[in-house]
């Protein structure tokens, strides 16, 4: 991923002495956890906690990414953006900026979404103030030159190659697409074949000026005590000058919100050089679930926990979800069914909540009745007779229990509190609430909140999103997706009006039939 380019002399400006300008002295501080936030003059926005180690995790969150491209111009450009991180810059050659990096040994990187471009690294602490350095060279005084450019473009051609092969990373991107017809949340986080030719270096540029501003970055650190935090920040990224007014930067608040429109969409098999039939069909099944900031969030998260699922074969073991409700109800009773998994995305002002499944294509008539199965039993429970709404016989089938919902509220703590015992799952979390909400959720309220879920709260919410009312600005019609012959899938609208699952009479027919790439 990195190149060989020409050599420049190293040379630090003396603008990056230690600056005599007057620090922000805002300070929020949580008395029940260590975090401190403070924001910087220039609006950028410093977060620390100093928890203890022999490792500092160091992280510069920009608001920018795919949903913020617009459609336009613009489009398929935070994706090269994301590759041409820690290249040559204005004070460092590529090499340079490479070696550096070794040295410090070599854990960073650069990723893109739809809402953030993030940049992460994790040293010695010792070595903090280098990596902090190295991370404003990247951010703020990136060269980028024609050279890196075309050989990041060949890069990002094979890679969207190979992406388009792969159905688990392929459909998903679809999913967003069709859910909100190729706009803002919809808007591609892939550069499109077609487009890169005209990714350019002026047009890399006009995006960096558009959202990489002060006021959009939000630097976090785990391991360094919060005064250094702020000096550091201060020192490398406090002289930097917004290169937009303040009406034209990118920001969450200043952008249209996210129009959920659902729609069906069919990608067929790729052709296989032997002729073989396809082993397996797709299909990806949704509604629009709930933004980050919704009360109900946490419910939906143990609805997720709950369905759970996964692959049909597994090695089981504590912790795996083996007991969750598409393990016991759909995997391990239906063998012509390769795998079947709950997710759940959850953006800042919309997500996306339902059941991808893979299964083998002449069993693809049944697969669609059995996610549906599964989805309306959250908030519809049995019925007598072991029907549920549609009159689809289910007699072994049930709606959530109290000791489901238990061991999901379990399962989900335990898997919160596991994955923030690493520092750099802690950075990125304290990174993007800050960028989302402007403040840090404690972890003992996210506990609390879980704890404080009840089994009505569950169904209550399923109906919510399931029946298409997660937002009142949103069609409330399914989002379909599927890799496959699409006549084998049967009348996939018949049998989720018999389920009560969504909406059908909100959405233009000309949504479900846009097409992309």
């Amino acid at each position: 991923m990195f190149r060989l380019c020409h050599h420049q002399k190293l040379r630090t400006p003396a603008r990056r002495l230690v600056s005599t300008r007057k620090m922000s002295t805002t300070t929020i501080i949580n008395p029940k956890e260590p975090y401190k936030y403070q924001e910087l003059p220039n609006k950028v926005k410093v977060v620390t906690n100093p928890l203890p180690g022999h490792f500092s995790a160091l992280g510069v969150y920009v608001n920018a990414g795919s949903r913020f491209e617009d459609g336009g111009k613009l489009q398929g450009v935070s994706h090269l953006v994301d590759k041409l991180a820690y290249n040559s810059t204005a004070h460092l050659s590529g090499v340079e900026m490479l070696q550096s990096l070794e040295r410090l040994g070599g854990n960073y990187m650069c990723s893109s979404s739809r809402e953030s471009i993030m940049y992460q690294a994790s040293v010695f602490n010792d070595d903090v103030e280098k990596m902090v350095r190295l991370l404003s060279e990247t951010v703020v005084h990136p060269q980028l030159t024609e050279q890196e450019i075309d050989e990041q473009k060949n890069f990002a051609s094979y890679e969207i190659d190979e992406i388009w092969k792969k159905p688990e990373l392929i459909l998903p991107e679809l999913f967003h697409m069709v859910a909100y017809s190729g706009e803002n949340l919809g808007s591609p986080l892939l550069c499109s074949m077609d487009r890169l030719p005209y990714i350019t270096k002026p047009l890399i540029d006009e995006y960096r000026n558009r959202f990489f501003n002060p006021e959009n970055i939000t630097v976090s650190m785990i391991g360094v005590p919060e005064t250094t935090a702020v000096e550091l920040a201060n020192k490398y990224f406090g002289d930097w000058q917004s290169s937009s007014s303040s009406a034209d930067a990118a920001s969450p608040m200043k952008f249209p919100p996210a129009k959920y429109t659902g729609g069906e969409y069919t990608l067929p098999h790729p052709a296989n050089p032997d002729g073989s039939m396809p082993e397996f069909s797709y299909i990806h099944l949704g509604f629009e679930g709930l933004s980050v900031s919704d009360p109900d969030i946490y419910a939906l998260a143990l609805l997720q926990t709950l369905l759970g699922g996964g692959g049909s074969f597994s090695a089981g073991g504590p912790g795996k979800g083996m007991y969750a409700k598409l393990y016991t109800e759909v995997l391990n009773k239906y063998g012509f069914i390769e795998n079947c998994v709950a997710f759940n995305s959850s953006y800042y002002d919309s997500g996306l909540f339902g059941i991808s499944a893979a299964c083998i294509p002449n069993a693809a008539p049944y697969l669609v009745e059995i996610m549906c199965q599964q989805l309306a039993l959250t908030f519809q429970g049995t019925s007598g007779g072991g029907r549920i709404r549609g009159g689809r016989s289910s007699s072994s089938s049930r709606g959530i229990t109290e000791t489901e919902l238990a061991r999901s509220k379990n399962q989900l703590k335990s898997s919160l509190l596991m994955n923030l015992e690493s520092k750099m799952v802690e950075l990125e979390d304290l990174g993007r609430q800050i960028q989302v909400h402007g403040y840090k959720i404690p972890l003992f309220e996210m506990i609390e909140k879980i704890e404080q879920v009840t089994l009505a709260d569950i169904r209550r919410v399923a109906q919510r999103v399931l029946t298409g009312n997660a937002s009142e600005s949103g069609s409330g019609k399914p989002t379909v997706v599927i890799q496959g012959n699409r006549d084998q899938f049967g009348d996939i609208e018949s049998v989720l009006k018999n389920y009560g699952l969504g909406k059908f009479d909100q959405v233009p027919e000309e949504n479900s039939k846009k097409g992309w790439w």
